[in-house]
């Protein structure tokens, strides 16, 4: 089911903040919110290795728990194992941060008064009103 409820925009952005996680517990929360944000992050592997892209799904209750990602510069998307997680980077910009609900709904009711204003603008022409 979506989520139909807003999420909170009065918590400050995460961007640019770096998350090295101490347990599985912290790992699982840094994964939620590398999910929710909207902008690019970077992983830091337990290789050594650096993956910077978007996160679009992620299944902590799998066994094993993984995330996917499309990584920046390169075809496809990556599985990514939590276990190979060592530090979650918040790097691209966050394309949410400073919007809110109420600009959302406000943008949305001046567009829908528009748009009748031009029905009706358009029927009277006709000469239907």
């Amino acid at each position: 089911m979506p989520d139909a409820q807003p999420h909170n925009t009065s918590a400050p952005s995460v961007e640019g903040r770096i998350f090295r996680p101490a347990n599985e517990a912290e790992l699982r929360e840094a994964v939620e919110l590398a999910f929710d944000y909207r902008g690019d992050v970077t992983l830091e592997l337990t290789s050594g290795q650096k993956i910077k892209g978007y996160i679009f799904n992620r299944k902590a209750l799998a066994s094993p728990p993984f995330l996917q990602i499309f990584p920046q510069g390169q075809p496809g998307e990556l599985k990514i194992s939590y276990a190979d997680i060592v530090a979650i980077a918040f790097t691209g910009e966050d394309t949410a941060s400073g919007k809110s609900w109420e600009a959302w709904v406000k943008k949305k009711e001046s567009e829908r008064t528009a748009e009748a204003a031009r029905i009706a603008a358009e029927a009277q022409a006709r000469g239907h009103l």
